[in-house]
């Protein structure tokens, strides 16, 4: 671990963190975001999906967690067919999926609490 001297800021989709922390958690924090890519560590979900895996989080609130999940590179959202019902899957992008060793951790901790 370097010191605090030695830590230089880091970019991100246009913002500058001088902690990575701040980065990681702007990325993965709140009460939703982390539980949506845990479930995705196991394979792409439909919305439905991930609504019956988190029945607490309001169809509004999913969405647009998914949709920030997505602006920042964590997830892909792919739109099959071309009318209604349209078929929407989601997955972990190769960035989505290095955060799984951490979730896999902190879901551990969390056990043990």
């Amino acid at each position: 671990m370097q010191s605090d001297e030695e830590r230089p800021s880091k970019s991100y989709n246009n913002k500058t963190y001088y902690c990575p922390i701040s980065l990681a958690m702007d990325l993965i924090g709140g009460k939703w975001k982390g539980v949506i890519l845990y479930y995705l560590l196991s394979g792409e979900k439909r919305f439905s999906e991930l609504k019956i895996l988190i029945p607490e989080v309001t169809d509004m609130t999913l969405s647009i967690q998914l949709k920030k999940l997505e602006q920042d590179g964590l997830i892909i959202r792919r739109v099959y067919g071309q009318k209604p019902p349209l078929k929407v899957l989601y997955k972990l992008t190769p960035l989505g999926e290095k955060v799984g060793p951490a979730l896999e951790q902190l879901c551990l901790w969390g056990e043990g609490v």
